[in-house]
């Protein structure tokens, strides 16, 4: 049996206030291509669907287009579960008529069986799927006292026995998976992930996945990765989009899971060609060297996040017309000597170009605080240059 495993999708989200569903359409159909080429049985959506409890229309309507799609009547079963940015109850509104497609969704962790039958193969798959399973979705307060360390040790068992739970009647006859939305102790995450763990309190050890399946789907880490000393085959697939700046240069894919009854899985990735890369200028030759790179059309279909040297504040003609030129440009942060200096020894800090302006400001006038009237027309001025 053939399986797609992906997650972490978050449709409607946004970089720094640019539209990334395009981009959406574009992995979208070049998932459809993978699934069709790969001649894949069923997909593993391990959570996270949306980027936020309240997801814009379109959105919405991108993902039932897209499982329609995906699903190909039924051919092709789907199982999704609730990442920690999704509505539980809005993910699973639809459920009852998308089943009919061949569509299982699960929004609230429960000790619900999850037994499809796999038309293409003639084969049963079992799927121990564990929505995102914070305290409140579990219904349960693990610690009164909020000793972070009996927290950590409460919820590592009460996720261990979900999963034994959920896999205790598999029958290695059949395909047998497990799949959750979960920070696994050890992973490698990014910038871009909200925070499902309390100081630590939240993760859970990889020794206590699941080892009666043959294969653990997860979700909520953005970069592919294995899980080392899981007690069976364990990945996260990775988002198929970067989301902020620290994913720049880290190559986007799908995890392609080949299993058979009594045996061990395989897997590969698929590196996706769809979505706008992410990428980072460091101009140490001040705006000259910027309007070099953006003559020689250098990262000319990317977003890009610029840090340049110089000596004084960009003018606004100088912003305006780098914008103009090249509208992937997100962030200007200019570096001053005194932070070059300190770039040395510090890493360098984002700062929003309404910082940026107040900054300004404050330097122009010897100290005065720019008011948020002006702020606010400021941005609209940057903005209105943007869109002509």
């Amino acid at each position: 049996m053939r399986l797609l495993h992906t997650a972490d999708w978050h449709l409607g989200r946004t970089l720094e206030g640019r539209d990334r569903l395009p981009e959406h359409e574009q992995f979208f159909d070049e998932l459809l291509e993978i699934v069709e080429d790969q001649k894949v049985d069923a997909v593993l959506m391990a959570g996270d669907v949306f980027d936020s409890v309240n997801p814009p229309a379109k959105a919405e309507e991108l993902f039932y287009e897209t499982v329609a799609r995906l699903s190909d009547n039924g051919n092709r079963p789907i199982i999704i579960i609730a990442g920690n940015h999704d509505h539980p109850d809005r993910l699973a509104a639809a459920r009852t008529l998308i089943k009919k497609q061949g569509i299982t969704i699960l929004g609230y962790p429960t000790m619900e069986k999850v037994k499809i039958h796999i038309p293409n193969r003639d084969m049963l798959l079992n799927v121990a799927a564990l929505p995102y399973p914070s305290e409140s979705r579990l219904k349960e307060s693990f610690v009164e006292e909020g000793d972070e360390l009996a927290l950590r040790e409460a919820y590592d068992e009460k996720v261990n026995w979900i999963f034994q739970e959920l896999t205790k009647d598999f029958s290695p006859k059949d395909i047998n998976v497990a799949m959750s939305h979960i920070f696994v102790a050890g992973g490698n995450s990014t910038e871009s992930e909200r925070p499902i763990e309390v100081g630590g309190a939240y993760t859970i050890r990889a020794t206590n996945l699941p080892d009666t399946v043959q294969y653990t789907a997860l979700g909520h880490l953005h970069r592919p990765q294995d899980v080392k000393r899981a007690p069976k085959p364990a990945r996260y697939s990775g988002s198929p989009l970067a989301f902020s700046f620290s994913e720049a240069g880290y190559a986007k894919s799908v995890t392609i899971v080949d299993v058979e009854p009594w045996g061990e899985a395989t897997w590969e990735e698929v590196h996706l060609r769809s979505g706008t890369p992410l990428v980072r200028w460091r101009a140490t030759k001040g705006i000259p060297q910027v309007f070099q790179w953006m003559d020689e059309k250098r990262d000319a279909n990317a977003w890009i996040e610029l840090e340049v040297h110089m000596e004084e504040t960009p003018s606004m003609e100088e912003i305006h017309q780098m914008k103009k030129a090249y509208p992937g440009l997100l962030t200007i942060r200019p570096v001053f000597p005194e932070e070059q200096i300190a770039a040395t020894s510090e890493p360098s800090k984002h700062v929003p170009i309404d910082e940026l302006f107040q900054r300004f400001y404050s330097r122009q006038t010897g100290g005065a605080v720019a008011e948020d009237e002006l702020v606010s027309l400021f941005l609209e001025l940057i903005n209105e240059e943007v869109s002509e």
